[in-house]
């Protein structure tokens, strides 16, 4: 079997091979523009040679993955960070690259991470494609506001409407500036039909996915955003717990902590950009829709800043389409199960789930937000063992000011 480590870039590739077979090993560089590259894999797989190709993550490699596929290779790709990191010495040259994953590789080392399908590459092409389309139209509005604004028109939205419209253009302006509001208002309405047609494959691809429906039952989360969490997640199973979406979708603090002190950063924002920025919009959807949410959201935002209140929201519905996503459960149903499962409908503690643990059978009481009067927030919850012997006896809850009965 060849195991070849590349080292690629967008016109070249260094590699270093070896066969694990015949003991035969070395290095090359092969060019993009005339084919060398394609000829080298193409003559592998005519001598009918298992070939296992690792690489770090990087752009401009669909063709080369495509190709790999087409000859039935392996393909791992790489963490870049992860594979920065074994790095041990402080020469870094192509060469030195390419043998470093290929000593991953041969060690089983080599920090793999997941690959979407090319049906899943190819959505999200459609997503990104109308979102910088729809960022164009922003841009192309945000000037024509300009121009009407410098006339002393200042309709915000109702400049969009028929009459805004007319008035837009029957402002008499200099022979340039004229030429301007021409050329972005027929900017604009190329743009206008072209996004609506995309929005339209958007709500057609949706209507075939049952978890991105489910998703869009959520106040605030359309089928943009639905569709976006369900192609970039793919499969819940691949996280642990909700922190983990939230680290990757890079909604979580930069942490810099030494012994007893800890210091936090500004957010990550690795992983995906499109899906963090679509997070935030919906977010901000729900604080106007949800008094739960409007009050959490006003709450942070005074006791810290706007800014940080839309990224903790945002974080906060992130976790909840994923346990959504997880649990295959509606938005009715988030709330019945979900982090609200178990208080009574007077806002009091009810009974949780019961947890087996030995011979006990341990009832963990739902947390109870409990509102002090400064406007602070603390937690509350109990938790009451009773004996189980094949059935499960009544228990009373004891009172706030005494222990919880064992």
């Amino acid at each position: 079997m060849w195991i070849i480590g590349v080292d690629y870039h967008p016109s070249v590739q260094q590699i270093a091979f070896v066969n694990t077979d015949t003991g035969e090993c070395g290095e090359r560089r092969l060019s993009h523009s005339d084919r060398e590259a394609e000829k080298f894999y193409r003559g592998l797989k005519a001598e009918g040679c298992k070939v296992r190709v690792g690489m770090e993550a990087t752009g401009y490699a669909g063709w080369f993955e495509r190709l790999l596929a087409e000859l039935g290779f392996e393909l791992w790709i790489g963490d870049p960070a992860k594979i920065k990191a074994k790095r041990v010495r402080k020469q870094k040259t192509d060469r030195l690259d390419a043998e470093l994953l290929l000593q991953l590789l041969l060690e089983d080392r080599f920090p793999r991470v997941w690959v979407p399908s090319p049906e899943n590459r190819d959505l999200r092409q459609l997503l990104w494609h109308r979102h910088r389309l729809v960022q164009m139209r922003t841009r192309i509005t945000n000037q024509l506001q300009a121009v009407a604004m410098n006339e002393g028109v200042r309709r915000k939205k109702a400049l969009w409407s028929k009459p805004g419209r007319a008035q837009l253009e029957s402002l008499p302006l200099a022979p340039w500036a004229a030429r301007r509001r021409q050329d972005l208002l027929e900017l604009l309405d190329r743009l206008n039909p072209t996004i609506e047609e995309l929005s339209a494959a958007v709500e057609q691809q949706v209507k075939h996915r049952p978890e991105v429906l489910r998703l869009m039952t959520h106040p605030g989360v359309g089928p943009i955003t639905a569709l976006a969490f369900v192609l970039i997640i793919d499969s819940a199973e691949r996280f642990a717990c909700g922190k983990q979406i939230a680290s990757y979708v890079g909604l979580i603090p930069g942490e810099d902590s030494s012994s007893d002190r800890r210091r936090l950063g500004h957010i990550t924002k690795q992983g995906n950009s499109l899906l963090r920025f679509l997070l935030v919009e919906a977010a901000q959807a729900v604080v106007r829709r949800d008094p739960d949410w409007r009050r959490r959201y006003t709450h942070l935002a005074m006791r810290r800043d706007k800014r940080i209140a839309k990224v903790a929201m945002a974080r906060k519905l992130a976790v909840r389409l994923y346990w959504m996503m997880r649990k295959e459960w509606n938005y009715e149903q988030l709330k019945k199960f979900g982090s609200y499962a178990g208080e009574s409908e007077h806002g009091g503690f009810g009974l949780g789930r019961f947890i087996p643990r030995g011979g006990l059978m341990v009832t963990l009481i739902a947390p109870q937000y409990l509102l002090s009067e400064r406007g602070g927030r603390s937690f509350a919850a109990m938790a009451i063992a009773v004996k189980f012997s094949g059935h499960l006896h009544q228990s009373s809850v004891p009172a706030h000011d005494e222990p919880p009965v064992g």
